[in-house]
């Protein structure tokens, strides 16, 4: 399967890089404008720089013309930046300097990425990282992919054989279609690569469904259109192109350092700025109201099915029922106090707490108390993909009208579908617009608001 230290490459090298960049600041460069804020500058510049021309997304399959280009577009805006720091001087030594500290910085960076480059080519030649792949596919395409990653091993794959909907005599040919997603149960097999062209629709469903549960990584042999595609990335592995599906949103690390931030940021702010003077007040209105704690927690499922506490403001009469039963429409468990705090979405303030120790989000899929999350993993297909991300205190789903109590399954199967449909096109423009939907929510009357 995937290799479990391929994510500590890329760090490794960041890190190098920068010392890199500060041993030659420092041995070298003016010391009478090398402080800490030209330094902190050039570093997150350098950070900044490197992930928008994707200067560490190297990978054993490129080719030596990619590393050309990385270089040039790195060093070309690395320049632009280390340069503007010193738009104010004037002085011919400072820019003389500037260009001696940039030069030293260029050349000794470019020989270590040559270097990493060579060691990551040949890195998998001379361990046991290849990575075992199938085709499901014609003779034609297994010839291709067999030759190609036997004379090859820094691509770092193993051609295993191919499955086809006709029989050939091939010491290659492992069997019929319908039979390789049993051969990869039963085998160690990374990747499936696929030729869309000869495999029915349904069999391209079942191998699409299978790679995702089963986390493998799906690879297609394109027929010409498919190379214009906005669903795939186009690459090359020697002269044939192949197509990678798009990652989804939450498959990339920015988008949970982008989130993180946000939830941090945000939370600080209403807990800071509301809770701190709210929370007392609402105590002793609750406490007057009714009997019991403040609080009310339930354990609920997080991400990958891992448990939290989910707190509210205590909305209803301390109940034996409450981990079992849903609020419904005139509840005579709830409080006069809980139904305005329902009604207002007052009762969720505590959950700001959850976001910032890491349980929840502030925009996600809403949790479900356990007993309705078992019932809906039965029911409701797909259901189990909104656990692949943090839940939230509001969604898309509850700003489209399916919050509360579930009545009819259409309910379920419309508020899965747009939480799915949240997860595989998340943006951060669109987490801010469902938080100030949320907010003009609470001034608008909602018919399943109790």
């Amino acid at each position: 399967m995937k290799q479990n230290n391929s994510h500590l490459k890329k760090p490794l090298l960041i890190l190098l890089d920068l010392l890199i960049i500060c041993s030659v600041l420092y041995g070298i460069s003016d010391k009478d404008y090398l402080n800490t804020s030209f330094l902190s500058f050039i570093l997150v510049f350098w950070l900044f720089s490197s992930y928008y021309t994707k200067f560490y997304d190297v990978f054993s399959h490129h080719n030596i013309s990619k590393l050309f280009v990385l270089l040039f577009s790195q060093f070309f805006i690395f320049l632009l930046g280390f340069l503007s720091y010193f738009s104010l001087f004037k002085e011919g030594e400072v820019v003389a300097n500037q260009i001696k500290t940039f030069t030293l910085i260029t050349i000794i960076i470019t020989v270590f990425k040559f270097i990493s480059f060579y060691i990551i080519k040949k890195q998998k030649t001379y361990t046991n990282e290849l990575k075992n792949i199938i085709l499901f596919g014609e003779i034609n395409s297994a010839e291709k992919l067999e030759s190609l990653f036997h004379s090859k091993n820094e691509l770092g794959y193993r051609f295993i054989g191919f499955f086809s909907k006709n029989k050939y005599k091939s010491q290659y040919y492992l069997g019929k279609t319908k039979n390789g997603l049993e051969y990869v149960k039963e085998n160690k097999i990374d990747e499936i690569y696929c030729n869309p062209s000869t495999v029915s629709k349904k069999q391209l469903n079942k191998i699409r469904k299978f790679v995702e549960e089963n986390d493998l990584e799906l690879t297609f042999l394109p027929e010409s259109r498919a190379i214009y595609s906005k669903d795939y990335v186009l690459e090359y592995f020697g002269a044939i192109p192949v197509l990678k599906p798009k990652p989804l949103p939450f498959e990339k690390k920015e988008t949970h350092i982008k989130k993180r931030i946000l939830d941090i940021a945000f939370s600080l702010v209403v807990c800071i700025t509301i809770l701190s003077w709210l929370i007392p007040i609402l105590w002793i209105i609750i406490k007057i109201d009714s009997k019991g704690p403040l609080f009310f927690k339930q354990k609920r499922d997080g991400i990958d099915g891992k448990q939290f506490y989910c707190f509210k403001l205590r909305s209803m009469k301390v109940n034996n029922d409450a981990d079992k039963v849903s609020a419904s429409k005139n509840d005579k468990r709830i409080t006069k106090v809980g139904a305005f705090l329902r009604k207002s979405s007052l009762d969720e303030l505590p959950q700001f707490f959850n976001v910032l120790f890491g349980d929840m989000s502030i925009v996600g899929p809403r949790p479900h108390m356990n007993a309705h999350t078992q019932k809906y993993v039965e029911e409701v297909e797909n259901y189990l993909k909104r656990h692949t991300v943090k839940p939230g205190i509001t969604g898309l789903a509850q700003i489209s009208g399916y919050r509360g109590e579930v009545i009819e399954k259409s309910d379920i199967k419309n508020r899965v579908r747009l939480d799915i449909f949240y997860i595989e096109n998340w943006s951060f423009i669109l987490d801010l617009k469902i938080i100030v939907r949320t907010f003009l929510n609470v001034f608008v009357k909602e018919e399943k608001a109790y």
